[in-house]
């Protein structure tokens, strides 16, 4: 009775793991190699499979996602015989897991191995410049040689990343005192280029002002002189609407003597003989000023002669010092001239007195 409880167990315990050997149960993303016997016999998908006990075997377990390995800084001589350091990075995935299996042994370590005997290849034919910009050229060329090598194994390299170029030392020195100067070049180069817009705007603007100062000038000058246009104008043609006698001119050129005479730049004054006659015919126009037809006073105005007779006889007198005053000075002149002597020119004029100015000119010329 006990050997028969024994020979149910042992028959239980083979029929359960014969279950465990004949069921398979692959997750997603993964793929099992299997062999009956030693020889290939087919791959198992994600999901339930079956498997004949003790015939079958899984040989390998192959990861089908996207894989990264980083290899470690791998020394490059670049064709200006300069060591440099680069470090990769490399996407792939597996496509064929059979191949895979039994095409290569180690798949990582081989697309390691080719991609730095391709990397020494590409950065052997650059100098240290190119190589530093060049980076996506020679990830290109790397795909491309990895992809190709890599295909026939059943393996596929989606993508080849430079990580890092690592010069030595002195070089790195070097580099960055020539970026210094560089940048110090520009920087002197753009301050330039600031100083000379600066002064090129300044002097813009000072053309500018100059040319609106000057505008501005020249239209006050043109308003000053249609002002004084329009001044003259409006008091000539007051004059000629007015109709002014003789006499009022005569006393007018009577006031207007003595400011002429008195100006600071009058240093020298030629004065013609014929001077003290026209101030005797004027002082017999305003003698005769009340026998003049249409110029007899007028009632009105009889209260007023005599105030205005009283400041044409100081008028007069005013003028008439004005010209002696002219007269003196005029000799001074001649005699430091002649060195002593007489006056060589025109003969001088004789003294006008104010009462000749006031005189009448009917007694001048009965006395000439």
């Amino acid at each position: 009775m006990e050997f028969v409880t024994v020979l149910l167990v042992a028959v239980a315990l083979i029929v359960m793991v014969t279950l465990v050997k004949a069921v398979r149960i692959v997750p997603q993303q993964r793929q099992d190699v299997v062999e009956r016997l030693g020889k290939y016999k087919r791959t198992l998908n994600p999901g339930l499979n079956l498997l004949v006990p003790f015939v079958d075997a899984v040989r390998t377990k192959v990861d089908m996602r996207e894989q990264v390995v980083s290899f470690p800084p791998q020394p490059v001589i670049t064709s200006d015989n300069l060591v440099v350091s680069i470090d990769t990075v490399l996407y792939f995935k597996v496509v064929d897991s059979a191949r895979a299996t039994y095409e290569i042994s180690n798949f990582l370590q081989a697309i390691e191995q080719l991609t730095v005997t391709t990397l020494r290849n590409v950065i052997g034919s650059l100098d240290l410049e190119r190589a530093l910009t060049s980076r996506e050229e020679i990830n290109r060329h790397l795909s491309g040689v990895l992809d190709e090598t890599t295909g026939r194994w059943g393996i596929k390299v989606t993508r080849v990343e430079i990580k890092a170029i690592e010069p030595p030392a002195s070089i790195r020195d070097s580099m960055e005192k020539q970026m210094r100067a560089e940048r110090d070049r520009r920087a002197a180069i753009l301050n330039a280029e600031g100083h000379k817009q600066s002064q090129i705007l300044t002097a813009e603007g000072e053309k500018q002002s100059a040319v609106l100062r000057a505008d501005g000038d020249r239209q006050a000058r043109i308003l000053q002189a249609e002002g004084q246009a329009k001044a003259i104008r409006t008091v000539f043609d007051a004059i000629h609407q007015a109709n002014p006698s003789q006499k009022v001119l005569a006393y007018q050129y009577l006031q207007a003597l003595p400011q002429i005479a008195n100006g600071t730049a009058n240093k020298v004054w030629i004065i013609p003989a014929e001077l003290t006659k026209a101030l005797e015919g004027m002082g017999g126009a305003l003698g005769g000023l009340s026998q003049m037809i249409g110029d007899a006073p007028s009632p009105e105005a009889a209260d007023g002669a005599s105030a205005v007779e009283r400041e044409a006889a100081e008028a007069a007198r005013a003028a008439a010092a004005a010209a002696q005053q002219i007269h003196d000075e005029v000799r001074v002149a001649e005699a430091q001239a002649t060195g002593g002597q007489g006056p060589q020119g025109l003969p001088a004029p004789e003294p006008v007195s104010p009462g000749s100015l006031l005189s009448d000119p009917a007694d001048q010329r009965e006395r000439g």
